[in-house]
């Protein structure tokens, strides 16, 4: 008799690989996810007077009339959008001069006709401000320039000028706080682009220096244009991260609710002391999570749109344009 030989199936154990992921998405990320778009279509607060917790109730679109109209009517005139204003202007402000030297410092450590030495030991160095808790720094620089003891404002006096109070100013409190995001990041940044760069094929770059180009324009018409998709992923990633903004300028105020007048205070900020002080108003800090999450989705729709490739659309055109004349023919 002939023996059946039984053939073990692999596939399946990818499935047990892959299920801590699921599992943990699931419940940490897609279960409070929804709960919270159910949470912002309810009344959900703390009775401060009593001490009792009201709710939820279901309210329908109250939660989101008063997050997105104001007491007069006015569109958009809240406190929602004061915070979403803040956080994009910080991130705004960090981030643009961080995409701008990651690129100069990822096309100059790429560049094989800079022969640099000790690249690697650059590379730490710029990359180590993005090891440092965001805690650690912000404290280091609420320290630092603190009036009127701080190290910054000593400096100043000793050179015969007068203190400054840095958090009392709305740009001053604003630029440290894009100051340290563009610092913390910017080495992240290189690496992911220097990575990029690095992935492209090097004949390219090799016939562009046979035909004369020079590194200038090597970058911006081989380097750039093939660059594309790792510039959308940095783009994207960095705004999803910039407008959840939350450590450093909760930690670098002193009374860590936005000072001055609340030009510093982010969404996040925001949303948590709706959630978490006060009446403790759940329902409506649900709604101001689902307005940044829109806000975030428009912001990331628009970049994928500007970061399109408009050759690859522009060749689908035409071929869906030959299949159509070719159906008339027939």
């Amino acid at each position: 008799m002939n023996k059946k030989h039984k053939t073990v199936e692999y596939d399946r154990y990818g499935y047990l690989f892959i299920a801590p992921f699921f599992i943990v998405f699931g419940i940490f990320q897609l279960w409070p996810f929804i709960y919270t778009i159910g949470l912002a279509f309810c009344e959900s607060y703390t009775d401060t007077m009593f001490n009792v917790e009201v709710g939820p109730y279901f309210n329908g679109l109250a939660n989101f009339k008063t997050v997105i109209f104001s007491d007069a009517g006015k569109l958009f005139d809240t406190y929602t959008f004061d915070a979403l204003w803040n956080t994009f202007v910080m991130w705004f402000a960090g981030f643009v001069p961080q995409i701008l030297l990651a690129l100069l410092l990822a096309a100059w450590f790429t560049d094989t006709r800079v022969k640099l030495r000790g690249q690697g030991a650059y590379k730490m160095l710029v990359f180590m401000p993005n090891i440092i808790t965001a805690a650690t720094i912000s404290v280091l620089f609420y320290k630092l320039f603190d009036f009127p003891a701080g190290p910054v404002n000593q400096l100043l006096t000793g050179a015969g000028m007068d203190s400054v109070r840095f958090f009392s100013n709305t740009f001053s409190c604003r630029g440290l706080i894009a100051f340290i995001n563009f610092w913390m990041w910017y080495g992240n940044t290189m690496i992911i682009l220097t990575a990029g760069i690095l992935g492209i094929n090097p004949s390219l770059f090799e016939a562009a220096r046979v035909d004369g180009a020079s590194s200038k324009h090597i970058f911006f018409n081989i380097t750039l244009p093939l660059l594309k998709p790792i510039m959308l992923f940095t783009l994207v990633n960095s705004a999803i991260g910039g407008m959840q903004m939350y450590d450093i300028p909760k930690l670098l105020t002193a009374s860590g609710y936005g000072d001055p007048d609340f030009t510093t205070r982010t969404i996040t900020m925001y949303i948590r002391d709706l959630a978490f002080t006060g009446s403790k108003q759940l329902g409506k800090s649900s709604a101001v999570s689902l307005v940044l999450f829109v806000v975030t989705l428009i912001m990331s729709l628009i970049l994928f749109y500007i970061m399109r490739d408009k050759d690859e659309i522009a060749e689908q055109k035409a071929i869906k344009a030959r299949k159509k004349l070719e159906r008339s023919k027939n």
